[in-house]
C-alpha cells in the first residue's frame, strides 16, 4: 500500500521516487554472485515470504507506474548493511553480535553458520543512492548496491569476537525454514552506470559500529 500511494503521489506531482528494495528478492539464489537479472528462487509462502514478495510486488508496481505513466523511477537492491545507530534490538545479524559479545552474552548462529552473507557499510550504501538519484532519467535499475566481500556467519561471529575482546562463546540453533544459504551481490552495473563500489572494508567498518554500541551500552552515545 505504501508503494501504491507514494506512486500515485510522484504521478500527480512529477516527482523522482525511490524504491529502496532487497536482496531478499533472490530468495535462496541458486545464481552465485547475484545479478540483477537473476529472477530469483523464493518460496511466496514460506515463512519469509511475506518481505520477500512484498519487495518484490512494490519493484513491479513501480516498473508499471514508470512504464504506463512516465513516472521517474529508482530501484535499489539493498543487500546486509550495517553501521552506527542500528537499534541494539533491530534483530540484524551485526547488531546482534556486537551487543552479545560486548555483554559477554553467546553469539546465537543459526544453523552451523556455514551461510554467507555480504556486509555493506552505511555510508558507502548511501553514497550508492546518491549516485542512483543523480543518474540519468533512462536508468531506472534495478541495481545492486552491497558489498562484495562474503564472509560465512560463523567468520563474522569470531571476527567480532575477536574485535570486542570478549569471552563470548558461540550457540548455535535450529536454522530458520528458507535462509539463504548464500547471498552476494554482482555490483558490475552499479560500477559501470553510477562508478560506485563500496570503499569501507568489513574490519573498518565494524571498529565504527562496534565503538557507537560500546557508547551507547554505556549511556555515552551522543
Amino acid at each position: 500500500m505504501g508503494a501504491i500511494n507514494m506512486l500515485g503521489l510522484a504521478k500527480r506531482i512529477r516527482a523522482k521516487v525511490l524504491q529502496a528494495s532487497t536482496s531478499e528478492v533472490y530468495g535462496d539464489p541458486k545464481v552465485h554472485p547475484q545479478t540483477e537479472s537473476y529472477w530469483g528462487h523464493v518460496n511466496p509462502i514460506g515463512t519469509r515470504s511475506c518481505y520477500d514478495e512484498g519487495k518484490r510486488v512494490a519493484e513491479t508496481l513501480f516498473m508499471n507506474y514508470h512504464q504506463q505513466n512516465g513516472v521517474r523511477i529508482k530501484i535499489i537492491r539493498i543487500f546486509n548493511t550495517y553501521g552506527p545507530h542500528m537499534h541494539p534490538n533491530d534483530g540484524r545479524v551485526v547488531s546482534n553480535f556486537i551487543v552479545q559479545a560486548l555483554q559477554g552474552s553467546p553469539i546465537t548462529i543459526y544453523g552451523e553458520g556455514q551461510q554467507t552473507r555480504s556486509f555493506c557499510y552505511v555510508d558507502d550504501l548511501i553514497e550508492g543512492f546518491l549516485k542512483l538519484m543523480a543518474a540519468p532519467k533512462g536508468f531506472t535499475g534495478p541495481v545492486n548496491l552491497g558489498n562484495p566481500g562474503e564472509f560465512t556467519i560463523r567468520e563474522l561471529a569470531e571476527k567480532v569476537i575477536a574485535m570486542v575482546g570478549s569471552k563470548s562463546t558461540i550457540q548455535f540453533l535450529p536454522l530458520p525454514a528458507d535462509d539463504p544459504r548464500q547471498r552476494k551481490p554482482d555490483i558490475s552495473q552499479a560500477r559501470a552506470q553510477l562508478g560506485w563500489e563500496p570503499q569501507i572494508a568489513l574490519d573498518q567498518g565494524l571498529q565504527k559500529t562496534i565503538a557507537y554500541f560500546e557508547a551507547l551500552l554505556s549511556g555515552k552515545a551522543g
